[in-house]
């Protein structure tokens, strides 16, 4: 990183906090060493993300690739595809640094750095800051809280450490102003955003032991309503607020006959060994997978990988 002269940094597609903070933050900081910075992203950032600091500077998709590069960094992807267009960056002659939390069984950079034990990956991009030198500004600040925040669902998933508190501590005590963050980030919802919501809830199910539930929404259903993917974003939430549930499972068409299902666990269950046999992956507790297939027949198959996963124990 300390001879990168001409860095391009991004992440992965469907852009979420610790992705976008991640890349500024890290991009905000090298330019501070000297760096020309380029920050990219393989698709637009959600509306829900455009406070972020140079969030005006991203260059989406193909926008990126006509730069002149020494230094590829792929944030918080864990596989090449989910680079979208910007994957063709990997063919080039460039030095590709790849630093994630997620497990991969794929080392497509030069430098890899995987550390599943952080919470975010913006915890790791703190600590690479702290390696090179480089004081947090109140800016890049912002943008890590945005990252640690985020991923760890507001400190709330199991994910969050007493590391992620001392980490955030010393944000704060850059002056912060936490409570407009968490406003931004959990208190402004879009009336799209609930007709969504609103939409999905008619599809809420449950499994008769009552451990398992789940919502949906159509591909033809939001393009009625005018969403975007950026709409769905937490609905799953709802499901795991549920009394009694362990598992909480969304499934959300693509394109048609092209389902993403998320999947989250309340701590019993092994998301990401459910994920793994539909081809997807994730976390122990937060997973999802991409399936073809008519929608009632791939929630029926999923529920099934869930139960026998809660009966095994």
């Amino acid at each position: 990183m300390q001879q990168a002269k001409r860095v391009v940094i991004s992440g992965h597609v469907m852009p979420d906090g610790d992705c976008l903070g991640s890349v500024a933050a890290l991009g905000l900081s090298l330019e501070v060493l000297g760096k020309t910075v380029t920050l990219a992203s393989p698709e637009p950032l959600p509306e829900l993300y455009r406070f972020l600091p140079a969030a005006d500077r991203f260059l989406i998709g193909s926008g990126a690739l006509s730069g002149d590069y020494d230094t590829f960094v792929v944030l918080d992807c864990s596989v090449p595809d989910r680079l979208g267009p910007l994957r063709e960056l990997l063919e080039r002659n460039l030095m590709i640094v790849s630093i994630d939390h997620h497990a991969s069984s794929y080392d497509f950079g030069s430098c890899t750095y995987i550390d599943t034990g952080a919470a975010a990956t913006g915890e790791i991009i703190m600590d690479l800051l702290d390696l090179l030198g480089v004081s947090p500004r109140q800016e890049v600040a912002v943008c890590l809280y945005t990252a640690i925040a985020t991923d760890t669902g507001s400190f709330r998933y199991q994910n969050t450490t007493p590391m992620t508190h001392r980490r955030v501590a010393r944000l704060m005590e850059l002056g912060i102003d936490v409570a407009r963050l968490n406003v931004l980030l959990y208190d402004q919802k879009s009336l799209l955003h609930l007709r969504v919501l609103q939409a999905a809830l008619q599809t809420l199910d449950l499994s008769p032991c009552g451990r398992v539930a789940w919502m949906s929404i159509s591909r033809e259903t939001l393009d009625s309503l005018g969403a975007l993917e950026e709409h769905t974003d937490g609905l799953i939430d709802y499901v795991r607020s549920l009394k009694g549930v362990e598992v909480a499972l969304f499934f959300r068409e693509m394109v048609p006959g092209r389902w993403k299902v998320g999947l989250r666990s309340k701590g019993e269950v092994d998301v990401q060994r459910v994920a793994a046999l539909f081809h997807g992956g994730g976390h122990v507790r937060a997973a999802g997978a991409v399936l073809e297939g008519e929608g009632d027949r791939i929630i029926k198959e999923v529920v099934a990988a869930v139960l026998s996963a809660l009966s095994a124990g």
